[in-house]
């Protein structure tokens, strides 16, 4: 979105839609009349500071989103934003270092609103061999590894259903977060080859696993993901943890021995 030629009542107005609401919706959430909203959407209004963030609540618009829809109406970010290995974040990265750490043998990594990898434990570098060299980046993009036929998908066995669900969670987050670059990912990990072979559709597993073929057997993970729960900056809001754990007794004594090996 480019707040230099939008205004904030456009910008409102474009998130309302993404969310799929009426300026009547919209107006019922926020307690506040539909003229009025008509109004700020077309400009006719000047909504005030507290109104935008107010409105920016009601939508879940993302941080980052917010601090551009305050400077397209005028007003300075609210939002701080640095960089991970900044100082200021110190406290946020030992959490997420001790978690990455607490979670081995099993692998765990963090991954920016992209998908790009921003730091992972020990437990993922095995997996990692024989890829391209290109996919390692930087900036290493965990989806584009995935799913690209030199990276991870010609040793994922239930490949059709693991891309149906990456492909899945991916737009999902494209449309809640309105960022071109994830639609721009979501287009090029369609060109992918997909497989001709559907295999078992695992219509009655309660959890989606990846399934690696390994020299050993099939290794079965699950994964889970975790965020901050009241973050004030946008990095850490954009910044989430992908933990695998094992999904049966084989792949637990695989992962346990692999940390073993030199």
């Amino acid at each position: 979105m480019n707040t230099n030629a939008q205004t904030a009542g456009t910008l409102l107005r474009q998130w309302r839609q993404r969310r799929r609401l009426s300026q009547l919706d919209l107006a019922c959430e926020a307690d506040i009349s539909t003229r009025h909203l008509s109004f700020v959407e077309t400009g006719r209004a000047q909504p005030s500071r507290e109104m935008l963030l107010h409105l920016a609540e009601q939508l879940e618009i993302p941080l980052r989103e917010r601090n551009r829809l305050l400077s397209a109406a005028g007003f300075a970010p609210l939002y701080s934003q640095h960089d991970l290995a900044d100082p200021a974040l110190a406290p946020a990265r030992q959490a997420i270092e001790q978690l990455l750490q607490a979670h081995e043998p099993y692998p765990a990594l963090a991954i920016d609103r992209q998908w790009n990898l921003l730091a992972a434990n020990a437990s993922v570098a095995p997996f990692l061999d024989g890829v391209a060299d290109f996919l390692l980046g930087p900036p290493l993009n965990v989806l584009r590894l995935s799913l690209h036929p030199q990276g991870l998908a010609p040793r994922i066995v239930n490949l059709a259903q693991w891309r149906a669900h990456l492909l899945l969670r991916l737009h999902r987050d494209a449309e809640v977060s309105g960022d071109p670059q994830l639609f721009a990912l979501h287009e090029e990990l369609l060109t992918y080859p997909a497989p001709e072979d559907q295999g078992d559709p695992l219509a009655e597993a309660v959890l989606m696993p990846v399934q690696l073929r390994t020299e050993a057997g099939v290794l079965s993970l699950i994964s889970t993901t975790t965020v901050f729960g009241t973050p004030n900056d946008v990095t850490l809001a954009e910044l989430a943890l992908e933990t695998f754990f094992p999904a049966d007794a084989f792949s637990t004594d695989y992962l346990r021995n692999l940390t073993k090996s030199p």
